[in-house]
């Protein structure tokens, strides 16, 4: 039994954590968008957090499910009902057979995640089961969702439970996103090419604020201010690039390299938002504003530990809470 797309969304699509081992032969690592939001989801619902999820933009998707199961909602905040009645995001969500589940409005972020327990009944490409939109492999017949698109959920049948007057059951805990950065500011280390910039371009870079074109999606996002200037303009190498690379175009703008980047670019790399603020970076919109800040390697990497510590955390209360909940509920 599946999970069934009723109405379309613009682009909801099979994501996971990426397909690495691969640049080297021109396929990026793709993957998720906000790789901590959809580690939270599965988390939620007992899955290993690097199992594969459905990402959402919105318009989203709307979706039967021909079976129960145990889901979680993460990531952007858009309105979600399931027959009508609001449920929320960051709890586990069991849900009966024929429920419908659908997205109403934005709130907050650009990126919304579901996860399911068992997983989602997808081949994998090259050791993933993420979407490869250029290459039209992976995920869900390499292409984002259709209408009457059915899903294959994977058995979970340990976590199904009579559900009364409602079609779905909404267990009694939420996870908390936050792990001790509620700054907004996005913190970046200088590039390869940094000191390619004035001195003046350096200051600007960190003082004054970029807003995101519209011209942006899954693989980068143009960032509009005043032009930056250099202090050379050679031409360099085509060299690696990665998620949160910042490059300098030619016209002194900047674009910041998204999920489906490239595998290597010869604009100069100016900087590269740190791994830990990748899914801060994600959840904004274009028209949104962004700051920028340096640090260096050691804070990155703290940061970087402290996310993953609050995953690990997490995935250890939710397996016990999961275990308690399944044995209280059957005794």
């Amino acid at each position: 039994m599946s999970l069934k797309v009723i109405k379309a969304g613009i682009l909801d699509s099979i994501q996971d954590l990426g397909r690495f081992g691969y640049q080297h032969t021109g396929i990026n690592p793709g993957g998720a968008m906000d790789k901590y939001a959809m580690q939270l989801g599965n988390i939620l619902v007992g899955n290993l957090p690097g199992e594969a999820v459905i990402e959402l933009h919105f318009p989203a998707s709307v979706f039967m499910f021909l079976k129960p199961a145990m889901i979680a909602l993460s990531g952007g905040d858009f309105s979600a009902t399931i027959d009508g009645e609001s449920v929320p995001l960051l709890q586990s969500i069991s849900v009966g057979k024929n429920a419908l589940l659908q997205f109403h409005k934005p709130i907050q972020g650009t990126r919304a995640y579901i996860a399911v327990a068992g997983g989602y009944e997808i081949k994998k490409w090259l050791g993933s089961h993420s979407t490869n939109f250029k290459a039209q492999t992976g995920g869900y017949y390499g292409r984002n969702f259709r209408k009457d698109d059915e899903i294959i959920l994977r058995a979970a049948d340990e976590y199904l439970y009579s559900y009364g007057e409602n079609n779905f059951k909404i267990f009694p805990w939420k996870a908390d996103k936050n792990w001790s950065d509620n700054n907004d500011e996005i913190f970046i280390l200088p590039g390869k090419e940094w000191d390619r910039l004035t001195q003046h371009s350096k200051e600007r870079f960190t003082d004054t604020s970029f807003v995101i074109a519209q011209q942006s999606d899954r693989m980068g996002f143009r960032l509009k201010n005043i032009p930056l200037e250099v202090n050379t303009n050679e031409e360099i190498i085509s060299s690696a690039v990665s998620f949160g690379t910042i490059q300098l175009l030619p016209d002194g703008g900047l674009i910041v390299l998204m999920a489906d980047h490239q595998t290597t670019g010869g604009y100069p790399r100016v900087a590269h938002v740190i791994t830990a603020h990748h899914s801060k970076l994600a959840q904004k919109n274009a028209g949104e504003k962004i700051n920028f800040k340096l640090t260096n390697n050691q804070n990155a990497e703290t940061l970087l530990i402290k996310q993953k510590q609050h995953l690990l955390q997490l995935q250890n209360a939710c397996t016990l809470k999961l275990k308690e909940y399944l044995h209280d509920d059957r005794h």
